[in-house]
C-alpha cells in the first residue's frame, strides 16, 4: 500500500517538475501532474530505456524527459483545439 502512495507522489513530482521546466500549466492540477508523471515515465522508458537513478519504479531522468515530451504535446494539442 505504501509503495502505491510513494508511486503517486513521485509521479506527481515528476509531472510538476516537467511543467515548471516548460513553463506550462497542466490541466487537472495535482491529478494532472500525477497522470503526466506516470504516463511520461512510461513514454520516457520506451524512448530512452532504463538508466539513471531509480526511485519507486521510476528511472528519474527518462521519466522526466518523457513527462516533458508529454506536456509539450498536450499543450500543443490544447492550443490547437482553442483556435
Amino acid at each position: 500500500m505504501f509503495s502505491f502512495i510513494w508511486f503517486l507522489i513521485i509521479g506527481g513530482i515528476l509531472g510538476w517538475l516537467a511543467g515548471l521546466i516548460l513553463g506550462k500549466d497542466i490541466p487537472g492540477g495535482i491529478i494532472g501532474n500525477i497522470i503526466a508523471g506516470i504516463i511520461g515515465a512510461w513514454i520516457g522508458s520506451l524512448l530512452l530505456g532504463s538508466w539513471g537513478p531509480k526511485v519507486s519504479d521510476f528511472y528519474i531522468i527518462p521519466a522526466l524527459i518523457g513527462a516533458i515530451i508529454l506536456i509539450f504535446i498536450m499543450s500543443f494539442i490544447l492550443k490547437a483545439m482553442k483556435k
